[in-house]
């Protein structure tokens, strides 16, 4: 079954009033001309403008008006596709609490190995209230319960269904396995592929120069993946489009794709590791590890460093000298504002990628620090604080489930957004 195709789950809610100042302001009438009405309710051009420039913020680019001309179609197109869905949560009288909001950030947070907070640090530090994230996740979430009610009615997972999926996992233990990231750009006709294809490219070349992967999918990507960040998890090579398959079975650790055209759109991969498989039910190795993570202001050089990446690399190994416990290293972590989550959780060495990483792991002795892990965002220390051996028992029945019905929620999504696209009055008045 594909899972990085057919994807339009969103996130974004009602215009997003961000109170942002261009650097060359529109004028009033400009920005409260009407770009396109969805039943009734108006979508303005100052919405459309505030969206691009969230984007332009987010991704670091400069403030222009070519550029948010340039991001205008595609992002139009989305706010038009999220004016339905909300209009549709509304009529289902769907609710959405703080706390279900709330628990959604702390897992895109931790789905991205974020510290508690960093969500929230990071949009203030770009100028962009955290406010809007709210109401994105909060429209997210009951887009989410549209779908799943109407799942529902056809039927939760049979036992045989269940059944069938153990089957083809344990056929799939020998295969590699791909740890994957995706950005999904719907394409709802042929005269919007360009536009789709432009605001790829624009979201490539920023990813490319240190845009937040989590960041950009949490806010821009159409697929049921964005509340994790675009974080697709382990996955062998039967549940990707066979063109995205293809691709991660070839493309480095770390890599930003080009723009993959699937069923339904466009997709943006970043593969963030890959791991050959096992015989089920193999004994693994399991670490316990702990990490200080030291940030970079700007994206790492290595021919070129800034001072401040000198200051910080000067720190780390002062750091570095002075920790001989994992505790040391949890008092590092917060006294150098825990960015990271000190203790990454239990970590399957067989699963760690790139194979140098995974290599320093097997032969670091318990207590001992680890020379410094460069990545252009910042530099880590890591040590192994206690191994465990422990039988691969898979997922539970319940788990598999939930995983099969995951699935259903997202093929019905396409579907049911265009049918709600094909039931509404929609004017764009910015269509060629």
């Amino acid at each position: 079954m594909s899972s990085l195709r057919l994807r339009s789950i969103r996130l974004l809610a009602v215009p997003l009033l961000l109170g942002f100042a261009s650097t060359a302001a529109p004028a009033r009438a400009q920005t409260a001309s009407i770009a396109a009405v969805v039943n009734g309710e108006v979508i303005t051009m100052g919405d459309v403008e505030n969206r691009a420039r969230f984007f332009a913020l987010a991704t670091g680019q400069q403030v222009s008006p070519d550029v948010l001309q340039h991001l205008t179609p595609q992002i139009l197109q989305q706010l038009i596709n999220e004016r339905l869905e909300i209009q549709e949560v509304e009529r289902r009288s769907i609710v959405i609490t703080d706390k279900e909001v709330a628990h959604a950030i702390d897992q895109i947070e931790h789905n991205n190995s974020m510290g508690p907070g960093t969500l929230h640090a990071k949009l203030t530090q770009l100028g962009i209230g955290f406010g809007t994230l709210v109401n994105q996740v909060r429209t997210q979430l009951g887009w989410t319960q549209v779908l799943r009610q109407i799942v529902n009615n056809l039927g939760r997972p049979s036992a045989a269904d269940i059944d069938t999926r153990l089957r083809m996992m344990k056929e799939e233990s020998s295969q590699p396995q791909y740890d994957v990231g995706e950005i999904f750009i719907p394409v709802s006709n042929p005269k919007a592929e360009a536009d789709a294809q432009r605001f790829a490219d624009t979201v490539i070349a920023q990813l490319r120069q240190g845009a937040p992967f989590p960041i950009i999918a949490a806010q821009f990507s159409q697929g049921p993946t964005a509340l994790q960040g675009g974080a697709l998890g382990s996955v062998g090579a039967d549940e990707l489009d066979p063109a995205v398959a293809q691709l991660a079975a070839q493309m480095p650790i770390g890599a930003i794709s080009n723009p993959v055209p699937v069923a339904g759109g466009i997709v943006i991969v970043q593969l963030r590791g890959r791991q050959q498989g096992q015989q089920g039910g193999a004994p693994t190795q399991m670490l316990s590890l702990r990490q200080v993570f030291l940030p970079f202001s700007s994206a790492l050089d290595q021919q070129h460093p800034t001072d401040q990446q000198r200051q910080t690399l000067a720190k780390f190994h002062a750091i570095a000298a002075s920790v001989h416990s994992c505790a040391d290293v949890e008092a590092a972590n917060r006294a150098n504002g825990a960015v990271k989550p000190a203790d990454p959780g239990p970590v399957n060495l067989a699963q760690v990628s790139p194979p140098q990483f995974q290599a320093l792991l097997s032969k670091l002795k318990v207590g001992e620090p680890s020379p410094p892990l460069l990545a252009t965002d910042g530099v880590s220390l890591v040590m192994v604080c206690g191994t465990t051996t422990q039988a691969d028992t898979g997922p539970s029945r319940d788990e598999i489930a939930e995983q099969i019905f995951s699935r259903r929620v997202s093929l019905a999504a396409q579907q049911t957004l265009d049918g709600l696209r094909r039931q509404a009055s929609i004017q764009n008045m910015l269509a060629h």
